[in-house]
Order: structure tokens, then C-alpha cells, then sequence
């Protein structure tokens, strides 16, 4: 097989897989009915992929983990963590991250 074949096939393969996981939903609607422990599960998905996003932008970098008080996107991670556990204001914790990581630039 070429490898413009597989290509094209593969891309193929991907696409109708994609359409048919999110068409059942559509198709089946209320009559699919999920048990319990999935849907409980299915719960955690949306902080479970927020956190695959997040963290490697926290902790890597150039391919490394830094977790050391040089890595300022760490620190101004738990700043803004901080503020948002005390003041349970999404706006006051991404200024605040935002501020500490721009602190920290420009005068560390």
C-alpha cells in the first residue's frame, strides 16, 4: 500500500469514526440510556481534560519538569489557585496569576 493510500484511508477511517461518536448521541438520544457508573464518570471528563491541557503547561519546560521557584508559570499557577480558594472569584485569580506571572518577569 502507498503511502498516500494509507494516508487518505487513515484520514478516512479517523473521519467516520469521529461522526459516528458524536452522531449516536444525536441518533439515539433519550432512548440510550448510560449506567450509572459511566455517567458518574463522564462527569469528571471536562477537568480531566482541562487538567491534560494545563499541566503540561505548568510543569514542562523544553521538555523537562521544572518544579522549582524558577518555573513562574508554576508560582503564578498557585497564586491564582490561592486567591480563587480564598475568594471563590474566577476574575480576582486570573488577575491575580496574571499579575504574579508579570511580576515576576520583569523583575526576576
Amino acid at each position: 500500500m502507498s503511502d498516500d493510500l494509507a494516508t487518505w484511508l487513515a484520514i478516512a477511517l479517523v473521519t467516520v469514526g469521529s461522526f459516528v461518536t458524536r452522531a449516536s448521541f444525536v441518533v439515539f438520544g433519550a432512548r440510550l440510556k448510560l449506567p450509572p457508573l459511566v455517567e458518574r464518570a463522564l462527569r469528571f471528563a471536562p477537568a480531566a481534560v482541562l487538567g491534560a491541557i494545563v499541566v503540561p503547561a505548568l510543569l514542562l519546560h523544553d521538555g523537562r519538569a521544572e518544579l522549582g521557584p524558577g518555573n513562574y508559570r508554576l508560582v503564578a499557577a498557585l497564586v491564582a489557585s490561592l486567591v480563587m480558594w480564598r475568594t471563590r472569584s474566577m476574575i480576582g485569580a486570573i488577575a491575580a496569576g496574571m499579575a504574579a506571572l508579570t511580576l515576576m518577569r520583569l523583575y526576576a
